[in-house]
């Protein structure tokens, strides 16, 4: 998937947004695997939850490829 520049406050308000029902989605997934003891996947979703949650948070960056350089 190609990287887009952001154009402008619309754009970071459609990230957040996407990125907020991304972590929704994560947290309801995560309880169909605690339902059925997948202990891996639990914890593989939790982290992609946090992720998402610092993300949002601004603690961590959206893409790490635009930090490296």
């Amino acid at each position: 998937m190609p990287i887009r520049p952001n154009h402008g406050p619309l754009d970071k308000a459609r990230t957040e947004q996407n990125i907020a029902y991304i972590r929704q989605m994560l947290a309801e997934l995560r309880g169909v695997a605690a339902a059925e003891d997948a202990d891996m996947l639990c914890y593989l979703i939790e982290m992609a939850y946090i992720e998402a949650g610092d993300v949002l948070a601004g603690q961590r960056p959206l893409n790490l490829a635009k930090n490296t350089h």
